[in-house]
């Protein structure tokens, strides 16, 4: 099984109303990350500005549709177009999310939940293996956030998640949002969660923000707030290197306030390494 090789750098998901800048180079990112079903295509304009951007910039492909849960199996030709992506864009890294989003006849463009049992464990494992071997590469996959629970599961989430990467090879996407948001609506401790994945397979890390209610949504319009930093503080002095991103898919706002706040996060995880560097010492 192929590795993925870390990368340590802050980046932004590529949006629409920031392309001029990407396309010349001017964004201060280290790298930039796209939803790889909008530019799974043939040709076209989308196409060619991401292959634009790629000689800038190194780029991720993020994935919303490739539904490891599904029961029936993965897509063969969705997984070959995503194949012909990666074979052009040379990225990073391929992931996607541990969820399901369809079934034979329908899609709901939605992140499911699943059980998290042994035998659902199975199934997301061979659809992985299968995902890597037409890929020819190891993927990420990213913790869910989750509104409802399963009475039969077996496991804990991070468990969960922990045995997946045993078992596959596969790295993790770590969404520090999304345990935010999970252990909220579940009354989890984050903690816990941290404390039980194997960092080791950690690549890379999202922040976000939510909307808040009787329950929190990861909805990506609103910053980070306070309290995903300081779990982001506690999650990144655990990693060696990864990859940082902040993830804003509504009420975008210019590409600087998007900058300054992926500034914070570079100060933090500085704050960290400069901390780990005085305890080495």
């Amino acid at each position: 099984m192929h590795t993925i090789t870390p990368f340590a750098g802050f980046g932004l998901g590529m949006r629409r109303d920031h392309y001029a800048r990407y396309l010349s180079g001017e964004a201060a990112v280290d790298f930039v990350e796209v939803i790889s079903e909008n530019f799974m295509l043939e040709g076209g304009r989308p196409l060619d500005t991401l292959g634009k951007v790629r000689e800038r910039y190194p780029v991720i492909l993020h994935g919303v549709s490739l539904s490891v849960g599904s029961a029936h199996g993965v897509d063969g030709a969705y997984l070959a177009r995503l194949r012909r992506l990666a074979d052009r864009i040379d990225p990073l890294w391929v992931s996607d999310h541990l969820c399901w989003t369809r079934t034979h006849a329908h899609n709901s463009h939605d992140l499911l939940p699943l059980p998290y049992t042994r035998e659902s464990l199975a199934v997301v494992c061979a659809n992985i293996d299968r995902a890597q071997e037409i890929l020819g590469r190891a993927m990420l996959f990213e913790n869910p956030s989750s509104y409802c629970s399963f009475a039969g599961n077996d496991m804990a989430e991070w468990e969960f998640l922990a045995e997946m990467a045993r078992r596959t090879g596969c790295g993790l996407l770590l969404d520090v949002n999304n345990v935010y948001v999970s252990a909220r609506n579940h009354g989890w401790d984050a903690g816990d969660y941290l404390d039980g994945l194997p960092f080791d397979r950690v690549r890379q890390i999202h922040l976000a923000g939510h909307a808040t209610g009787e329950i929190l949504v990861d909805t990506h319009d609103q910053p980070v707030c306070g309290g995903v930093w300081s779990l982001y503080a506690r999650a990144v002095a655990r990693c060696g290197a990864v990859a940082t991103m902040i993830e804003r898919d509504g009420h975008i706002p210019p590409l600087a306030e998007l900058e300054a706040e992926l500034g914070i996060a570079r100060r933090i995880a500085d704050a960290q390494r400069r901390g780990q560097a005085r305890v080495a010492a």
